[in-house]
């Protein structure tokens, strides 16, 4: 489980959680629509392909509702993946502070460096996935 919320000037932006789509049954309800991905270096994790991330839906909530979140802040549980990351730093947000690692946040990490995105954690546990 997981959310997020993006502020500027101390003001709530938008929130977002980790769910399925709009109209789709939740996965808490169903079960996880579980996928095995094997990676170039012959890892295998598994990973749920109806979950959207709650940094997705929080930046979908901006789009609906025409909110512009440039020179804001997200609050997220962890480290964002690779896929938030790049939406994070086309959106024009600066900074993201994190509760914790992910275990597969590198990528990431390297994308707001490069990106000028200012990334921080509450503390330096590294969140693992069952199955990741």
């Amino acid at each position: 489980r997981s959310g997020c919320v993006i502020v500027r000037d101390r003001q709530i932006l938008v929130t977002g959680y980790v769910g399925s789509p709009i109209g789709m049954a939740h996965c808490d309800d169903v079960g996880h629509q579980l996928k095995q991905v094997v990676h170039e270096d012959g890892s295998v994790t598994t990973h749920c392909m109806r979950t959207v991330h709650a940094e997705q839906n929080a930046i979908c909530q901006a789009a609906k509702l025409g909110i512009s979140l440039y020179e804001s802040t997200l609050y997220c549980r962890m480290t964002p993946c690779r896929t938030c990351a790049m939406l994070i730093i086309n959106c024009g947000i600066k900074r993201v502070v994190c509760e914790k690692k992910y275990h597969a946040g590198k990528e990431s990490e390297e994308m707001f460096k490069i990106c000028n995105v200012h990334l921080e954690y509450i503390c330096e546990d590294v969140l693992q996935y069952e199955k990741q």
